[in-house]
């Protein structure tokens, strides 16, 4: 069943697009012989998208689903593992893709994770950061964009599954 929520743009398309570019352009600069990809299902898989076909030839890519909010606004703080990667990141260059870094805890649960299995770098890129709800402080890279405490859907980002289609990032309820 669709739910309908009054919604306001907080980030436009465009402005999206423009900050992959350089984003992309980051991660380049610091990956001159390429990087492995790790994109976390589901809500990064359009991010992971754009961004992939901003860096050179040599990327690969790797998928990761986990989960901490289910068909709630508010993380869970339990982290679970739906699907691990396909192939091992030993002595890899390894870059998380993630769509947002909310409390910190998923992100830091995936960042041990991952580093156990000895990449040659580990690092983080997130489309959004929410700093004023951090339970954590976790190292993040690369950031698209810093917003305030609001919960957000599109550009791969859900409520209940729905709205991930959207071009924009669009402020629920507000």
């Amino acid at each position: 069943m669709l739910v309908y929520f009054a919604m306001n743009v907080l980030i436009s398309a465009d402005d999206i697009q423009d900050r992959v570019r350089s984003l992309a352009k980051e991660i380049e600069r610091d990956h001159t012989e390429g990087v492995h990809l790790v994109c976390v299902l589901k809500g990064a898989f359009i991010f992971l998208s754009d961004l992939a076909r901003h860096l050179p030839g040599n990327t690969t890519l790797d998928f990761m689903a986990v989960s901490s909010y289910g068909t709630s606004t508010k993380s869970s703080g339990q982290v679970q593992v739906l699907k691990d990667l396909g192939s091992p990141i030993e002595g890899r260059d390894v870059l998380i893709v993630e769509d947002i870094v909310d409390t910190g805890l998923t992100l830091t649960y995936l960042q041990d994770i991952l580093r156990a299995r000895s990449p040659r770098h580990l690092r983080t890129a997130c489309l959004l950061s929410k700093p004023s709800r951090r339970k954590i402080d976790v190292k993040v890279e690369y950031v698209g964009f810093s917003i305030e405490d609001k919960f957000v859907v599109g550009y791969g980002l859900d409520y209940a599954e729905q709205y991930r289609n959207l071009p924009h990032i669009a402020v629920i309820g507000d």
